[in-house]
């Protein structure tokens, strides 16, 4: 069973909940306190041992390329003022042994398209898929880590699911599934795209982590155009239901929906609460609102 070592990172979205902030600054480069959500994301793949990062770019997301090449300028001024700290951070924006790799999405036809055009560079092999604006945090490990670890396991995909409330199921795609005996992991039966509450068949919304077989490419050029008329991962998904078993992973941590004003707002206030740099300062102007 070959090893987990690509992510891919479905960048080319237009962001448009969170406008006018993401009209000319991608969503993935919003920052949570002083770090952006791609670079959280890109960090957790590598925590999860992960070398290759494949993002799928689109045409407004260039300073997403930017923020991963070397910044020669900044590099000498950082030198030159002896400001080691901070040179050493942009540095090591991503390790010396991780290769960064960007794929033009050159139509937005939707998140399963977006996999599928790193179909050429994963090729026969497992790979995550990690959405940048589904902040998560278990607080050591990592989800993604989670997910590889269960598909080392198990040798089937997995997905990272939660549980949500009865009238936020449209908001994502659920999964009917049943108990293993992992009591987080579930045998997926079925999965529908933003199904109506009176139709969801439980509450278990999958959230942005994946990992999954390279079968999937086979399900995705089999797919038709759906929700919104785009190829949706969700559908591809439930062809590769058929071939294979596919797994649910009620993950450990805390996701912040990035993508939203609300989850984008509490991932900096829970975030600004454990930056040793000013914990203590915003969490007494944080008392002083109360």
């Amino acid at each position: 069973m070959n090893k987990v070592t690509k992510a891919v990172f479905p960048v080319a979205g237009m962001g448009t909940r969170l406008l006018p902030a993401t009209k000319a600054n991608p969503k993935e480069m919003l920052p949570i306190v002083d770090k952006p959500l791609i670079q959280y994301a890109a960090e957790e793949a590598v925590a999860a041992g992960i070398n290759d990062l494949i993002f799928i770019t689109g045409r407004t997301k260039r300073s997403i390329t930017d923020h991963f090449d070397k910044a020669y300028e900044l590099e000498t001024e950082l030198e030159k003022s002896g400001n080691n700290i901070k040179l050493e951070i942009v540095r090591n924006i991503v390790p010396e042994h991780v290769t960064c790799i960007f794929i033009r999405q050159a139509e937005p036809l939707g998140l399963g398209h977006a996999v599928l055009c790193a179909k050429s560079v994963v090729g026969d092999e497992p790979f995550a898929v990690i959405l940048p604006d589904d902040l998560t945090d278990d607080g050591q490990r990592g989800v993604t880590k989670q997910l590889v670890d269960k598909y080392t396991e198990h040798g089937n995909s997995v997905i990272a699911v939660e549980n949500v409330s009865p009238e936020d199921t449209s908001k994502y795609g659920i999964v009917e599934a049943s108990g293993t005996n992992d009591d987080a992991l579930f045998n997926i039966s079925s999965i529908v795209e933003k199904p109506n509450p009176e139709d969801a068949p439980t509450t278990l919304g999958v959230v942005g982590r994946y990992v999954l077989s390279p079968k999937i490419f086979e399900c995705l050029e089999q797919t038709s155009r759906g929700a919104g008329n785009e190829i949706q991962l969700t559908d591809a998904i439930s062809i590769l239901l058929n071939k294979e078993t596919v797994y649910a992973y009620e993950f450990e941590g805390t996701r912040y929906d990035c993508g939203s004003k609300l989850g984008y707002m509490q991932a900096n206030v829970e975030y600004a609460l454990k930056d040793n740099e000013i914990r203590e300062d915003f969490s007494n102007y944080l008392k002083g609102l109360i």
